[in-house]
């Protein structure tokens, strides 16, 4: 079964895709599941379970969150509800260990990102992100294979045409509970691309753009609703 991991809709601040678009283009590239994994909310992946079941798509919907720790990103896979933000790692593996997360460590060795994870319990490592595009991929793959952890890719998309680029090979049933294990057991390998240098600029401009809107208006609606008595 081919899995993409690593996508983010709009319930992250920097991406735009709704979840219906996202069930789509997955189903026009020939995936057979996907883990929405936006920043710090397992809502998004939760919508998309339930479109899913409401348009009757042949597609597996893994629920998931990446998780902003004191040292970078953790994808968690398989939990029902958020894990805090901005704690240390082995605090934020302990929570999602406990829930009956999967942990990955997600893109270990991008800028801000988690880095080496050797003492750390996590379940896998993204060996293939495509928005790696200067090494980080090797370094990761390096380190799995050291560490003997298994390895998972994923798109990282922001932008529909991404979606699919990076993907999970995994040897199991159809089943989240079974995908879950595979995981684990390290029943998987990784396959697709990066992505060309010109859509991963026009995902951070995209990106800032977004950000720089979001914050105009949070700024505008505090000084011109402000509720305070007079």
């Amino acid at each position: 079964m081919r899995f993409d991991l690593h996508i983010h809709s709009n319930y992250s601040s920097d991406s735009s895709l709704s979840v219906d678009e996202i069930l789509k283009q997955a189903v026009n590239k020939g995936l057979d599941g996907i883990a929405i994994c936006d920043h710090n909310t397992i809502a998004g992946s939760f919508q998309a379970q339930k479109r899913a079941r409401e348009l009757d798509l042949s597609l597996l919907v893994l629920s998931g969150i990446e998780v902003s720790t004191t040292n970078g990103h953790l994808l968690v896979l398989g939990v029902r509800e958020n894990i805090p933000p901005d704690l240390s790692p082995q605090e934020t593996i302990r929570i999602a260990h406990q829930k009956g997360g999967v942990v990955i460590a997600a893109h270990p060795f991008k800028i801000r990102s988690i880095g080496n994870v050797d003492g750390l319990d996590v379940d896998a490592i993204e060996t293939l992100n495509s928005r790696c595009i200067f090494g980080e991929n090797i370094k990761a793959k390096d380190m799995a294979q050291v560490l003997g952890k298994p390895q998972v890719g994923g798109s990282d998309s922001h932008m529909l045409s991404t979606i699919g680029i990076g993907y999970t090979e995994i040897d199991s049933d159809p089943d989240e509970e079974a995908v879950l294990s595979a995981i684990r057991e390290g029943r998987t390998g990784h396959g697709g691309q990066v992505a060309p240098l010109y859509v991963i600029c026009i995902q951070v401009v995209r990106g800032v753009f977004r950000r720089v809107n979001r914050f105009g208006k949070e700024l505008y609606s505090k000084i011109f609703h402000n509720d305070e008595p007079m």
